[in-house]
């Protein structure tokens, strides 16, 4: 692995380390004093640590927890806490044992106790209760629907919000009376609470024709029990709510630059918010790349960190193996074939791009012809979003198993 590699691995290592949630937790549990019972509620793909760092903290004033998160997310027991691992990105039967878990542990509680609701992405598929008239195969098909469609998540969730008997801040109403304190770690662009993990304890702002306009534009072709599950309002209104954002894309950017510079690179953030297909992206990015080398972009010269956050989507055309990080990388090699001291590089917070156990890929002026030697073609190896397969041949995955934290993704361009 020559240098450039090394200094890419190290920025990914200690950034990702800058966005782990147990620091987040312990800052706004610090100040907070409870009453009554507390119970915690922990969901998503980073509820394991979360929930471990509020029991450093609230020790045995936690009458009872349940966590719900991704299969293999969990880290060993904890004192006094139900862990249910579940379905992501498509919900399983766990994903309803586990809600309905945290339901049974919320119920009956007087206006004196305290529910600590810790909320990471990936709570979408984890914590989910289809609405009456609707069967969990109902929602998997529709989850299964919006993955392929190519809506953001925030359209994926609006429709996610109006089929479920938590979501929308509908899990905050079965809490009442109790008071709910929701900690939020972000993985939504712009970090818009009533849709990250679908908003189960904050207000939800969109309406039953935000998602007709959605079906519409996706076209798409839900069933009868659906499409009147659809027609149904969702809370507008919740009184028994505080929330706090613990951590988002846009501290994992600040945190790639800082390393960054450590590494000699002069860091320029160029976007915390990007939202676009995979492929664009990485010819966006090689496009930086370029004008670097060429001199053309205002003054920035090597050597320079150019750094994007935000999360891509992907339209499924082929049969293959990959995600979209993966997919905006070997895009992005295209573009800097053949260039020297080139490195770009596109992975998701979480560890997972994906239905595979890489977090990304990264790739430099030579990924191509590695490719060529090997007699694989990299337009076909896009066109059949078999990526994952493209990027093992010649070393290009990044892995780095499941982080424990969630806040988008990270692409980098390094010019040495």
């Amino acid at each position: 692995m020559g240098q450039i590699q090394n200094e890419a691995k190290i920025i990914i290592e200690e950034s990702i380390k800058n966005v782990l949630p147990q620091t987040a937790v312990e800052k706004a549990l610090a100040n907070e004093s409870f009453s009554g019972n507390i119970i915690v509620i922990s969901i998503g793909k980073a509820a394991w640590t979360m929930a471990k760092a509020a029991k450093n903290i609230l020790g045995s004033s936690i009458k009872k927890g349940v966590i719900v998160t991704k299969y293999h997310h969990s880290q060993g027991e904890i004192e006094g806490f139900e862990i249910i691992e579940a379905g992501h990105p498509v919900p399983d039967e766990n994903s309803v044992l586990g809600t309905v878990r945290a339901i049974e542990a919320v119920k009956e509680l007087t206006k004196e106790d305290q529910v600590v609701f810790l909320v990471s992405g990936g709570g979408s598929a984890l914590f989910e209760k289809p609405s009456e008239g609707l069967s969990l195969e109902d929602i998997k098909n529709v989850t299964e629907d919006l993955l392929k469609s190519g809506a953001n998540i925030v359209e994926m969730n609006t429709i996610r919000k109006h089929l479920s008997d938590v979501k929308g801040g509908k899990f905050a109403s079965l809490c009442a009376p109790a008071k709910v304190y929701s900690i939020v770690l972000s993985d939504v662009i712009g970090d818009r609470l009533d849709s990250i993990a679908s908003g189960p304890a904050y207000p939800d702002s969109s309406t039953i024709t935000d998602v007709k306009n959605i079906v519409k534009k996706y076209n798409l072709n839900f069933n009868e029990a659906v499409m009147n599950a659809l027609s149904v309002e969702t809370p507008k209104e919740l009184s028994n709510v505080e929330t706090v954002i613990t951590g988002s894309v846009s501290e994992l950017c600040k945190a790639a630059a800082e390393n960054a510079q450590k590494l000699g690179y002069s860091p320029y953030v160029l976007s915390s918010t990007l939202e676009c297909e995979a492929k664009e992206a990485g010819k966006f990015l090689s496009s930086m790349a370029r004008e670097v080398r060429n001199g053309n972009l205002y003054g920035i010269k090597s050597p320079c960190a150019l750094i994007v956050g935000g999360e891509t989507t992907v339209k499924i055309q082929g049969t293959g193996l990959g995600g979209r990080n993966q997919e905006l990388a070997l895009t992005a090699a295209i573009g800097i074939e053949g260039m020297k001291d080139t490195l770009i590089f596109s992975l998701g917070s979480d560890g997972t791009d994906g239905p595979t156990d890489a977090a990304g890929g990264m790739v430099d002026g030579d990924t191509i012809n590695k490719l060529n030697q090997l007699g694989m073609n990299t337009e076909e190896i896009l066109n059949n979003n078999d990526s994952y397969h493209g990027l093992k041949a010649v070393d290009g995955l990044i892995i780095t198993g499941a982080t424990g934290t969630n806040v988008n993704d990270v692409m980098v361009v390094l010019c040495r």
